[in-house]
C-alpha cells in the first residue's frame, strides 16, 4: 500500500471513530437541553473547546497565514450557523425527522461539489449516496410533515455539506490543527449571539458538567481536529458518506446505553449505510490537490481543513 493509500484509510478511520463519537452524545444532548436552552449549550460546549485548543495549540494557530484564517472564520460560520439551525428545529420537530433531515447531506455535498466546484462525481459513488440515504431513513424516519422546525434543519443540512465541501477544498495537513481551533472560536461566536438574548444557563449538577465536558473535548476539540486532518486526505463525498454512519452509532448507543429496543429497521437501515461506506472504499483512493474536478483523484493528498 503507498503511502498516500495508507493516509486515506487512517484518515477514514479516524472519521468513523469521529462519527462514533458523535452518535454517542444523542441521548446525552437530549436529556441536557431540558433543563440548559439548547443556544446556551452550543456556546458553553465549544467554547470550553475553544479555550482548551488554543492552550494547546497556541503556536499552530499564530502560524497561520491571513488567507488560512479567512477559510478558518468562513468554515467557522458555516458550521456554527448549522449547528444553531439544527438545535432550533429540533424544538419544533421529531429527533427522528431531525436526524434523517439533517442525513441529507449525504446528498447535498456530492450535489454542491457537482454544482459549485464542477467536481466530477462517478456513478458508483451516486449509487453508494443512494445506498447511505435509504439507511438513514430506515434508522431515523418514522413520518414526515413539513413545517418550520423541517425547514431549519434543511437549511443547516445545506451549511453541513458547505462545510464538509469547502473543507475538501481549502484544508491542509499541515494547518489542520490551526484551522480547528479557529473554527472552534468562531463557532463559540456565533453560538454566543443565538444564546445572548435570554442570557446564560449553565449545567445544574455534576452529572450535566460531566456530560457537556464530554461533549465539548471528544465531541468538540478532538472531533474538530479529526475532522479537518482527516478530510485533508479524502474526498468531500468520500467524507459525507462516512460520516453517514452517525446515525448507525446512534441507533447503536441508543440501544446498549440508552435501553431502547433493536428493531428490524435498525439492522437493515444501518447495513445498507455500511454497504454504501464499504462500495465507496471499494474504489476510492487518495485526493490530489491538483485534480480538484475528479471525484477520486489519484494519491498525494495536500489541502484540506474542517
Amino acid at each position: 500500500m503507498s503511502a498516500p493509500a495508507g493516509r486515506a484509510r487512517l484518515a477514514t478511520a479516524l472519521l468513523l471513530g469521529v462519527t462514533a463519537v458523535w452518535g454517542s452524545t444523542f441521548f446525552l444532548i437530549r436529556d441536557l437541553v431540558e433543563s440548559v436552552p439548547p443556544a446556551d449549550f452550543l456556546a458553553v460546549r465549544f467554547g470550553i473547546a475553544a479555550v482548551v485548543m488554543f492552550l494547546l495549540f497556541r503556536r499552530q494557530t499564530l502560524a497561520l497565514s491571513r488567507r488560512e484564517l479567512r477559510v478558518g472564520v468562513v468554515l467557522g460560520v458555516l458550521y456554527g450557523l448549522a449547528q444553531v439551525l439544527q438545535t432550533m428545529g429540533l424544538q419544533h420537530t421529531d429527533a427522528s425527522v431531525s436526524g434523517f433531515i439533517t442525513g441529507t447531506y449525504v446528498v447535498l455535498t456530492p450535489v454542491l461539489a457537482a454544482v459549485v466546484l464542477r467536481d466530477h462525481v462517478a456513478p458508483v459513488t451516486w449509487g453508494a449516496v443512494a445506498l447511505a440515504t435509504a439507511g438513514i431513513a430506515l434508522l431515523s424516519l418514522q413520518g414526515l410533515a413539513v413545517g418550520l422546525g423541517e425547514a431549519l434543519t434543511l437549511v443547516a443540512a445545506v451549511l453541513y455539506a458547505g462545510h464538509i465541501v469547502a473543507l475538501g477544498r481549502w484544508s491542509t495537513p499541515r494547518a489542520a490543527v490551526g484551522l480547528a481551533t479557529v473554527q472552534a472560536g468562531v463557532i463559540t461566536v456565533v453560538t454566543s449571539v443565538a444564546a445572548v438574548p435570554d442570557g446564560l444557563t449553565l449545567p445544574s449538577d455534576g452529572g450535566q458538567w460531566a456530560s457537556l465536558l464530554y461533549m465539548a473535548l471528544a465531541a468538540g476539540a478532538l472531533a474538530l481536529w479529526a475532522q479537518t486532518w482527516a478530510q485533508a486526505h479524502l474526498t468531500a463525498t468520500r467524507a459525507a458518506i462516512v460520516m453517514a454512519m452517525e446515525p448507525v452509532f446512534a441507533a447503536f448507543f441508543a440501544v446498549v446505553l440508552g435501553g431502547e429496543d433493536l428493531t428490524r429497521r435498525m439492522l437493515v437501515g444501518g447495513a445498507l449505510v455500511v454497504a454504501a461506506m464499504y462500495l465507496v472504499e471499494l474504489r476510492s483512493t487518495s485526493r490530489d490537490p491538483t485534480a480538484t474536478a475528479a471525484e477520486d483523484p489519484p494519491v498525494e493528498a495536500l489541502h484540506h481543513d474542517v
